[in-house]
């Protein structure tokens, strides 16, 4: 059973910066792709960002320039670097896999960009 355990996620100033990470079990973390996605209160899931195999990454227009997706693939762990922090960046940012037939998700962590 693939398991998704996200962390760092927390309250941050606008124009600050949070790194969270995501460690995977129960999967052959470096065959896959992996991604974060998020969720705002009152709307829906969105992609934040992926990146594949291979390293190959790709960015929401949202985040681009601002958020940076990397992964350890000794660690089975994937990260997101995320600069200059806008208070629409709130939200519960989920981890995801592409093992499966629609992906496995991780439990989610709080960012909260606020003064």
């Amino acid at each position: 059973q693939v398991l998704l355990v996200e962390s760092g996620g927390g309250l941050v100033q606008p124009g600050g910066s949070l790194r969270l990470s995501c460690t995977a079990s129960g999967m052959i973390f470096h065959a896959y792709v992996m991604g974060w996605y998020r969720q705002a209160l009152g709307k829906q899931r969105e992609l934040v960002a992926t990146i594949t195999s291979g390293g190959t990454t790709n960015y929401a227009g949202s985040v681009k320039g601002r958020f940076t997706i990397s992964r350890d693939n000794a660690k089975n762990t994937v990260f997101l670097q995320m600069n200059s922090l806008k208070p629409e960046d709130t939200a519960v940012y989920y981890c995801w896999s592409a093992v499966g037939g629609l992906g496995s998700w991780g439990q989610g962590t709080q960012v909260t960009v606020s003064s």
